[in-house]
């Protein structure tokens, strides 16, 4: 994709890499995981794949680049894919090559092997592919794409075990990072979480058939009933006999992704037993106690700050208002991408409410600060709209390192709050105040209610603190520098 087809706006935002979901049991399959990849779309807007299994044609698939609802609403296409099991993926770039993708980079990958074929989605980042990878080339393997996904395929071909189950369990234990996959083979839908669970997997039902999926949301969108999150380590095999639970992993306790809570996850799913929703209304709530301000309004950066700007009202007292007005039909920059319409940048997504924000303090609550280049643009718009005063209030603490588990993170050196403090920050954006919601804070929003447990935390927050729980080996290798111990 070029840079002048990417959002504008979303540019500066953390994008969570990958969607999945399989079905099993139900009638033309492939149209509930086009579904459900279209709830999913959020979790990866560069391309898609769907494939299915029937007893007539064999295993089929389809790999398109661009929405779910451009490549798999089409008659055409959905009648290439019959049967009664399925699986699907919508993607970013994460490993492989970004912003060049190839279409054999587009997942499911498939594989054929001894005892029948087998496809295999996977949200996440294999932190030690490199060194696979160059083990299996060095004994003769043969990749087809960059991802590191691949890599998974090709250590189930060399696996020595008797099911498709078996092959990949074995895969998997070579493997480091984060992964929740959905497989299948002619008549099993299989699930994975990797050991610390950092990657969301959920089971639902759906009359006799059953859904795996990224989020809730998408088990809503086909009617499904919600079941239960697949838990860390643990592997389900779907057949005509059930649902088999195996946990062939060694547990180390959940270290799910906060972010997921944050930004990344649709406000209408739920994590952990909690509304996705409610914990960002929460973090606007505990902002509101951590950095108060006398403003006239609160006013949300959206979508993904609303939430939070409601809480931030709720509990400040300051009437909450829609400052800033998302243009919903802007996708990709549809006109010839002069100089002059590059420079537009934001504007082509957010428009400000004059009208509300004239002569007004304004408190600001966006999502997070990544690079900073929106929240300068952002700032400039409301001021050239007549505020008095802007506040900025940032639902999440300092984004100061990358993410290695499926997140598609600036390199160290272009995250704003690694280079910069607090008050360095609040000078380079030009605003009356910058505040971030401490990560203590963050926790008791999610539901840690006495906060971030130093010793053994209770999610995976690494992009906050620069503490990994998977050491992110193939990085380095590369000469990234980890934290140093405290």
């Amino acid at each position: 994709m070029q840079p002048w087809l990417s959002d504008p706006f979303d540019d500066d935002k953390l994008k969570e890499e990958c969607g999945v979901f399989g079905t099993i049991g139900v009638t033309d399959a492939a149209n509930f995981v086009a579904l459900g990849l279209h709830a999913l779309q959020h979790r990866g807007q560069e391309a898609g794949g769907i494939i299915t299994y029937a007893p007539e044609s064999g295993f089929n698939s389809a790999h398109r680049f661009g929405l779910v609802r451009d490549s798999f609403t089409s008659t055409k296409v959905m009648e290439t894919l019959p049967g009664t099991i399925g699986i699907g993926h919508v993607r970013y770039s994460t490993a492989g090559t970004k912003g060049s993708t190839s279409i054999r980079d587009v997942q499911p990958f498939f594989g054929e092997f001894a005892m029948g074929g087998a496809a295999i989605a996977h949200n996440g980042n294999i932190t030690n592919a490199g060194t696979v990878r160059r083990e299996l080339i060095e004994r003769g393997s043969i990749f087809q794409s960059s991802s590191d996904s691949e890599c998974i395929i090709h250590l189930m071909a060399r696996s020595y075990q008797t099911t498709i189950a078996e092959r990949l369990k074995d895969a998997l234990r070579r493997v480091e990072g984060a992964f929740s996959i959905v497989a299948m083979t002619r008549t099993k839908l299989i699930g994975v979480r990797d050991p610390l669970g950092v990657r969301p997997l959920v089971l639902g039902r759906l009359g006799e058939g059953w859904a795996l999926a990224s989020e809730t949301c998408a088990l809503d969108i086909i009617g499904a009933e919600f079941v239960r999150e697949i838990e860390p380590g643990e592997m389900v095999v779907i057949g005509a006999e059930g649902v088999t639970s195996t946990h062939p992993f060694q547990s180390r306790g959940s270290r799910f992704c906060i972010f997921e809570q944050v930004y990344f996850s649709r406000p209408d799913s739920s994590l952990g037993g909690r509304s996705v929703y409610e914990t960002r209304r929460q973090i606007g709530v505990e902002l509101a106690r951590e950095a108060p301000v006398e403003a006239d309004l609160v006013c949300p950066v959206p979508d993904s700050g609303t939430p939070a700007a409601i809480g931030y009202s709720q509990e400040s007292g300051i009437p909450y208002a829609m400052g800033i007005v998302r243009n919903q039909y802007m996708g990709r920059t549809f006109i010839e991408p002069s100089e002059q319409i590059r420079n537009m940048g934001v504007r082509l997504k957010l428009n400000v409410n004059r009208a509300l924000v004239a002569g007004k303090r304004v408190v600001l609550v966006d999502d997070s600060v990544v690079r900073g280049t929106t929240s300068l643009k952002i700032k400039q718009m409301i001021l050239e709209a007549g505020a008095s005063e802007v506040h900025f209030r940032i639902a999440s603490p300092p984004t100061m390192w990358p993410c290695f588990y499926g997140v598609d993170t600036p390199e160290r050196s272009k995250l704003l709050a690694a280079r910069m403090t607090e008050e360095e920050m609040r000078d380079y954006i030009g605003v009356e105040s910058l505040k971030f919601v401490s990560l203590d804070g963050l926790y008791r929003a999610a539901g840690e209610a006495e906060g971030r447990s130093n010793s053994c935390p209770q999610f995976c927050d690494a992009c906050f603190s620069g503490e990994y729980p998977i050491v992110p080996s193939d990085m380095v290798k590369r000469g990234f520098t980890l934290k140093a111990a405290e």
